[in-house]
């Protein structure tokens, strides 16, 4: 007997479906498996710093908008840094918590992190000769630099960019490149030009310290030092002009701030934080793999299936949105593959359901998936909510709780609705697996 256009069109689509499927699941896997997997503080090992801001004379309250400045400020120097999933978060009224993850030196983090950077430059009024040394035979400003230096409203508010420069040839220190913006440009170069072939400094001062003081040649007497550019020198190693650079870049702080809790957390802790997480989660999918098989036969086994596409396309998810790995992350995944056997577990239940009332199994799984979608979409958007609740009032590992949790919600819906579904459909393509006793259901009367 010839089959129907029909049939071949359902068989069609549900082929189309399955490539479908299979090229997502292939395409995360491998867009997600070669990527370095982000480990937090807690798994990896860093630096966990608590600051305080400062009230001054110009700033005499700590208010939301000044830690949003000191947020921001911070949160551009550790970026500059290059430190892989930074947490910079505002905790009370004013103080900040800062998680550097990988980073094993407090002290440079806090020499990084804690200068107020504020930079400028100011117009020598005595020759360099005149000027004090200290027991180095360093250039300082003394006790008084307003009586030696004059400010001329050139900071480093007006700073484009900053790069550490290496080493020029026949000289073993690092340099500091700075790119004004156009109207830092224009008092570069008319406070060079007035300085030039004087013999007088040009002061160049970090949070009040003079930290370099070159002398403007004679041939810039005409023109000056055009181009928008400046070269900070001295006895900088690759660190120290990075880090200037960095303080730079950022520009500083709109107050200073304080460090009043420093700690180093080490990653042993955290290899066997893992170790212990994946026995638990591996664990427990065997477990739930044997349940599922067990209690609704084939359909269970199917949902394992998907439960094993849906855990490579959540962790895929992880790498290429950038999530940062944590232990209670590594729970927000384990807890949501449990959200996702669940969503199964309503659709077989309808699905026997309408089997024990005599309807055939095509039209069963129909009846099944229909009837358990909305009982299956108010679960997910309530779990949702909560999630969105977590991630906007908590703070640091709650938020990667809830952010893991929300993917793998999202995901574990696509994979219960679509390829649980599709799985299913193109099984009923096999004649011998039409039987009611492979969906778990025992009856004479079931139509197959």
């Amino acid at each position: 007997m010839a089959r129907s256009p029909a049939l071949w069109l359902s068989r069609l689509a549900f082929l189309r479906g399955l490539l479908f499927i299979l090229a997502v699941v292939a395409a995360l896997v491998y867009l997600g498996f070669s990527r370095e997997v982000r480990l937090g503080l807690d798994l990896k090992g860093g630096t966990q710093l608590t600051l305080q801001a400062l009230p001054t004379e110009e700033v005499p309250e700590i208010t939301s908008e000044v830690m949003q400045g000191v947020e921001a400020v911070i949160q551009q120097r550790i970026n500059g840094l290059g430190v892989a999933e930074p947490l910079v978060q505002i905790s009370g009224q004013d103080r900040l918590f800062v998680q550097l993850p990988g980073v094993a030196d407090p002290d440079r983090a806090i020499a990084l992190l804690g200068d107020t950077a504020q930079l400028e430059f100011r117009k020598g009024l005595v020759p360099v000769s005149a000027l004090p040394r200290n027991e180095r035979g360093e250039i300082t400003a003394g006790e008084d630099p307003d009586a030696l230096f004059e400010r001329v409203g050139l900071t480093g508010d007006l700073l484009r960019n900053a790069y550490p420069q290496a080493p020029r040839r026949g000289s073993q220190s690092w340099e500091v490149l700075l790119e004004f913006k156009p109207e830092g440009a224009e008092k570069f170069t008319q406070l060079t030009r007035e300085l030039a072939g004087t013999g007088r400094p040009l002061g160049i001062f970090l949070d009040d310290v003079l930290i370099s003081a070159p002398i403007v040649g004679p041939e810039f007497a005409r023109t000056g030092i055009t181009g928008g550019t400046a070269v900070i020198t001295g006895n900088f190693t690759v660190e120290t002009a990075t880090d200037l650079a960095v303080k730079l870049k950022a520009g500083a702080l709109p107050v200073p701030i304080r460090v009043i809790e420093n700690r180093t957390v080490g990653a042993t802790l955290g290899e066997e934080s893992v170790r212990r997480s994946l026995y638990a989660g591996i664990g427990g999918l065997v477990l739930v793999f044997v349940f599922m098989v067990a209690y609704y036969r084939l359909p269970g086994l199917i949902a394992d299936l998907a439960l094993l596409i849906y855990a490579l396309c959540t962790f895929a998810l992880f790498q290429l949105l950038g999530v940062t790995m944590t232990l209670p992350g590594i729970a927000g995944f384990i807890l949501s593959i449990g959200m996702a056997v669940d969503a199964n577990v309503l659709i077989f239940e309808r699905i026997k359901e309408e089997l024990r009332a005599g309807k055939s199994i095509y039209k069963s799984i129909s009846e099944g998936f229909n009837r358990a979608f909305s009982s299956i979409l108010d679960s997910n958007v309530t779990t949702l909510l909560v999630c969105g609740v977590l991630f906007w009032l908590g703070m640091g590992l709650v938020k990667g709780f809830a952010v893991t949790l929300a993917i793998g919600i999202l995901v574990s819906f696509f994979t219960a609705i679509t390829c649980t579904r599709t799985l299913l459909l193109a099984a009923m393509g096999i004649p011998a697996l039409r039987k009611p006793e492979f969906y778990g259901v025992r009856m004479e009367a079931a139509q197959s």
